[in-house]
């Protein structure tokens, strides 16, 4: 029985591997999943990306009636495994090889003077449709801001454990649960009209958008991966303030009173100073004590930049199209 501590229903599946999946979930963990198979089609697709969402999903707030032990049942992680090989190696092929963070770094901070990306589009053009639509969208992951990167605090030492730990303090509220980033999403959402429950729009958010979340839940997940996930974390908070400040400005042409834009208030003055920490303090530690990781460094940031990049051209297509950017309208 659903109770309010309950994590969010299962999804409808989307493909011949989500289906076995969600399935599987459906099933008590003494039944071991189907064998391990490579998987077919599209690494960025519906059917992939679904599918291995729902399985970090367990390491996070887990699903409605679905047995805990799920999460580390040996025959679901080799199925996950699979899936994983593949999300990661259409990642490397779509971001290259390099080594070079302070050149990946400072790309990030040299926006072009004709950049017209989706925050530009809804503080320029943008209406409350397409912004409830935004929304839902980031939802996916606004609503465990943080979370992903906290994997990465017990696999770094000494100054970047330490500076890393001061920017998760802030992304959860300093202390102050009702000012939580993912707290303060929520309140945006009913702000909205939208549904601010954990996990309501994942029906409707595209594999464009869980790539963009699966993406750190890799990351994260593995520890041979800690450089690409501060490499990541980094690209994030580098290019949220300027993309906060316009989608403040969106909410006040649309209307909205100023404390209802909160939530990207507080960004942009908080990221500004995160991006320094995460520079200096957590990357430049981390490469102090291992350098050979720096190639995972610019993965991370790169792959940020590669999968938002393939969000953005999304929502701005279906957008200028007079479609719905969602997988079905918003009610």
């Amino acid at each position: 029985m659903s109770h309010p501590l309950a994590g969010p229903p299962l999804p409808t599946p989307r493909g011949p591997l989500s289906e076995v999946i969600l399935e599987t979930l459906r099933q008590s963990p003494a039944k071991e999943p189907p064998p391990a198979a490579g998987p077919s089609g599209d690494a960025l697709g519906e059917d992939l990306q679904l599918a291995l969402y729902c399985c970090y999903e367990l390491h996070y707030q887990g699903f409605d009636g679905v047995d805990p032990a799920w999460e580390w049942n040996p025959g679901l992680l080799a199925l996950r495994a699979t899936m994983e090989r593949a999300f990661l190696a259409v990642l490397r092929e779509g971001v290259g090889e390099d080594d070079d963070v302070a050149g990946a770094l400072d790309a990030l901070l040299a926006e072009p003077a004709d950049a017209h990306g989706v925050s530009h589009h809804l503080r320029d053009d943008g209406d409350r449709r397409r912004l409830r639509e935004y929304a839902a969208h980031r939802s996916i992951y606004h609503l465990k801001e943080a979370d992903p990167h906290a994997w990465a605090i017990p696999r770094l030492r000494g100054t970047a454990k330490a500076a890393l730990v001061a920017v998760e303090f802030d992304e959860f509220g300093g202390g102050r649960p009702e000012m939580m980033h993912s707290r303060l999403f929520a309140d945006l959402l009913r702000v909205l009209g939208l549904d601010d429950r954990y996990g309501a729009y994942l029906e409707l958010a595209p594999a464009v958008t869980l790539a963009t979340v699966n993406m750190m839940s890799l990351f994260g997940l593995h520890r041979a991966l800690r450089g690409a996930l501060v490499g990541h974390f980094a690209a994030a908070e580098i290019t949220t303030a300027p993309s906060a400040r316009r989608m403040a400005e969106a909410m006040d042409r649309m209307g909205y009173a100023p404390d209802a834009t909160l939530f990207y208030t507080e960004h942009i003055e908080a990221d500004a100073v995160h991006e320094q920490v995460l520079r200096r303090d957590v990357i430049g530690d981390l490469l102090r004590r291992e350098p050979g990781l720096a190639g995972d460094v610019v993965l991370g940031i790169r792959a940020t930049e590669f999968l938002e990049d393939r969000l953005g051209e999304h929502l701005l297509g279906r957008w200028r199209d007079g479609l719905c950017s969602l997988r079905a309208p918003l009610p």
